[in-house]
């Protein structure tokens, strides 16, 4: 299997790390970015595209560039399966930049690729039942793949999953802010919200119960939590704020589509 990953950042590093960090061998990977200093011990860096066949070409450039360095890449796309992290980027655009690709699939991940903990929203075009599965056992090791029913969904997805790690991130800020305020020491705050977060997502990934009901079983009556949660339930604002935030990431990536389309 060879792996062609064009423009290495944040996320292809993040996805990069992951392949490593589950076993997939370091010699299956080129990385063509013009600046990234250095690639992990095995992955072949390079600066300009080779003249090679790949069986699949991780696209992670960033959106913007994608006019640009389209044409560069259309001899290693001819026959393989282009995987493409690109927001707002839509098939049809990556279709008429890459028609000689033997399939086109959207994969949206997020930073925690790299320790195999992160959703991904797939949709593609030209993929059999074996291209599927292909795909899936690809995105394996970097954490769980979920198909979706057409490609508008992936606005959404983007949105709550990709970005949503960035809020998250906010959030236990936030909480160790209110801590320090309450007295405690600022470096003891911020490691109580991450340990608290942890355990807490840990806790909602391995339950059968939904959150609300894993809320309910710490709420005591008149108890501190229940104080907490009048709060944050007042008026409905921290649902609606939760729900402005999501609409703004996904509206972003709908405008990044109209850019890519034009």
């Amino acid at each position: 299997m060879k792996i062609l990953i064009c423009g290495c950042g944040n996320m292809g590093g993040a996805m990069l790390a992951g392949w490593l960090a589950g076993g997939v061998d370091a010699g299956a990977f080129t990385v063509v970015d013009p600046v990234l200093p250095q690639t992990p011990a095995g992955v072949r860096l390079l600066r300009e595209v080779p003249d090679e066949r790949f069986d699949f070409v991780l696209l992670g450039i960033k959106p913007q560039a994608l006019a640009e360095v389209a044409p560069s890449l259309s001899g290693v796309t001819r026959g393989a399966v282009l995987l493409s992290i690109l927001a707002g980027a839509e098939l049809a655009s990556l279709a008429a930049r890459f028609p000689d690709a033997a399939a086109l699939v959207r994969v949206m991940p997020n930073l925690a690729a790299a320790i195999g903990k992160s959703p991904m929203g797939l949709y593609g075009q030209g993929l059999d039942a074996a291209g599927r599965t292909a795909v899936e056992g690809l995105l394996a090791p970097l954490g769980t793949a979920e198909w979706l029913a057409s490609e508008d969904q992936l606005d959404a997805v983007t949105a709550l999953a990709g970005s949503g790690p960035a809020f998250v991130y906010r959030f236990i800020a936030a909480l160790a802010e209110g801590g320090t305020a309450l007295g405690l020491d600022s470096q003891q705050a911020d490691r109580l919200a991450r340990a608290m977060v942890e355990g807490a997502a840990s806790l909602a990934a391995s339950s059968s119960d939904d959150p609300a009901e894993l809320a309910r079983r710490v709420t005591s009556p008149g108890g501190t939590t229940a104080a907490g949660l009048a709060v944050m339930d007042d008026q409905g604002h921290f649902a609606r704020i939760v729900a402005d935030v999501l609409r703004a990431a996904r509206d972003r990536g709908a405008e990044l589509a109209a850019a890519a389309r034009a």
